[in-house]
């Protein structure tokens, strides 16, 4: 559907585990608080520093479920054959049609899912400078077990595959640089 006067245009950012989605998410939502960042429904247990309905908004499985058969998520998708993730579609819906700039940072499977009900959004691949810097994350952030990050490892192969599906590719070298190049395409200036 074309986009209505006012609307803004949804920008959605997936790429590999460890390639630093949220990291740059984080830094956008600092120095850009103008952008609406989505903050995702999941059944995983919080990391060391996440903070209920900032970082996620932790849920059961019961919840979820809820959530999913009420559709009430834009996406969802189970996530290294672990937890399960979503994107809640109301809080989407109301920034576009106020007209904030709006962004999601969801994975892969998500941002195919977004592509079938909102084409017109831009999808924005992130990506690492190499694959050892990829690596070199995953193990330096310490939050996996050794078979959870082989698992991941197993999964960024797939997505790195998926850069061709996205309209727009950022490789992450540097925070800062990535966050600009995203807000640049946004359609904003950089930060003062």
């Amino acid at each position: 559907m074309p986009e209505q006067p006012g609307r803004s245009r949804l920008v959605v950012l997936a790429g590999p585990t460890a390639v630093g989605k949220g990291t740059v998410a984080a830094a956008v939502r600092e120095h850009h608080p103008e952008v609406w960042i989505s903050v995702s429904a999941t059944t995983r247990a919080p990391r060391p520093g996440e903070v209920d309905g900032v970082h996620y908004r932790f849920v059961s499985d019961e919840e979820f479920d809820r959530m999913v058969d009420s559709s009430q998520l834009l996406e969802w998708a189970t996530v290294h054959r672990a937890a399960r993730y979503g994107t809640p579609r109301g809080p989407v819906e109301e920034a576009l049609a106020a007209g904030r700039p709006a962004m999601l940072e969801i994975d892969l499977q998500g941002a195919r899912q977004v592509r079938e009900s909102m084409p017109e959004a831009l999808f924005v691949f992130l990506k690492p400078p190499s694959w050892d810097e990829l690596v070199r994350r995953l193990v330096g952030r310490g939050t996996e077990t050794e078979a959870e990050r082989e698992r991941r490892l197993a999964t960024a192969r797939d997505e790195l595959a998926a850069e061709e599906e996205f309209d727009v590719t950022i490789v992450n070298r540097e925070v800062h640089e990535a966050v600009e190049e995203l807000v640049t395409l946004m359609g904003l200036g950089p930060e003062s």
